[in-house]
């Protein structure tokens, strides 16, 4: 396998391994090393903590993406720390992919929102990363921030809800 060359590559090897039925995935090829997990507390072959990063890695800058969003009542895994349902007629955005929860562009930096902000369609909402490859979540309708399911840094898994939007005219 040739190292992948940019962002792109990486979100798509990532979409791939989603789509597969394979439980873990592990590359090592020209310079490069990435591991992929369903089970969040898997553990990377070089990495003694619970969460590997790829030593190797290249750092992408945030590669946008739509989140999912439906207009039914969707509840939140039981596993969801601060789980709550979802309101009827509320749009879920959701995680898409395994990966660590951040509110804002970096550290120290302003969140991207917060509970009763009003956000417009294509406002990013938060990041998720994953090996180093951070995705800007977006709302794809106006709304208000009603309920933020995950705290930041934590790790979400794919489809796991993150917002739940009140629709606003």
């Amino acid at each position: 396998m040739t190292q992948p060359r940019d962002n792109e590559d990486l979100e798509a090897l990532i979409r791939q391994f989603q789509g597969s039925d394979l439980e873990e995935l592990h590359i090592k090829a020209a310079g490069l090393e990435l591991f992929l997990a369903r089970d969040p507390q898997a553990r990377a072959p070089w990495d003694g903590g619970a969460h590997g990063e790829a030593t190797a890695a290249p750092t992408p800058q945030a590669a946008p993406q739509s989140a999912t969003s439906t207009p039914s009542p969707a509840p939140a895994p039981a596993n969801a720390p601060g789980a709550a349902p979802v309101p009827e007629g509320f749009a879920v955005i959701r995680a898409p992919y395994l990966g660590t929860f951040y509110r804002a562009p970096k550290p120290g930096e302003p969140i991207f929102c917060d509970i009763g902000d009003t956000v417009e369609p294509g406002a990013d909402l938060c990041l998720v990363e994953v090996m180093k490859l951070f995705t800007a979540v977006r709302a794809e309708a106006k709304g208000v921030v009603r309920h933020i399911y995950a705290k930041d840094g934590d790790m979400v898994s794919e489809g796991q809800p993150l917002f739940a939007l009140e629709p606003v005219d």
